[in-house]
């Protein structure tokens, strides 16, 4: 009989998994093939996502931009809901950069995205420990924690 820890992560993983999928362009709801193009200009398209979240079904657009990572994330009536672009950790407010420096530590800080979502702001830094082990962080800009 297994753990109900193991059980646990076995079905919180499997979440995981089935929540995103990759798909193609064609994949995408005719409202979100119509959007795209509008929030792509000069971009280079690297692939396409559909994402359940809460229930709710949505299409990621990963792109690049100027040589940084550019997430775009459409609800299934094309209406753009996400965007997560990569910015450089000291371009952001000095509160929010010291609380992601402070849960670094004597880690690294591989990479910072600047993520708005309807009028919400905030920061999320993927950060590698000395040991190797990888984690995220989403910090307000006054650098409070994300709940």
């Amino acid at each position: 009989m297994r753990s109900p820890s193991i059980l646990f992560a076995t079905v919180f993983l499997g979440t995981i998994v089935a929540a995103e999928k990759k798909i193609g362009p064609q994949d995408l709801p005719p409202a979100v093939q119509k959007a795209v193009p509008a929030e792509t200009k000069g971009a280079e398209v690297k692939g396409y996502n559909q994402e359940t979240e809460k229930g709710k079904t949505f299409y990621e657009v990963e792109t690049m931009l100027n040589g940084k990572s550019r997430d775009l994330l459409f609800d299934a009536s094309g209406a753009l809901v996400e965007v997560e672009e990569e910015v450089a950790l000291d371009s952001i407010p000095s509160a929010a950069r010291a609380a992601i420096e402070k849960r670094a530590g004597n880690g690294k800080v591989n990479k910072v995205e600047f993520v708005t979502r309807g009028q919400s702001v905030s920061y999320e830094a993927e950060i590698t420990s000395k040991s190797g082990k990888r984690s995220e962080v989403a910090i307000k800009p006054d650098g409070s924690p994300m709940k």
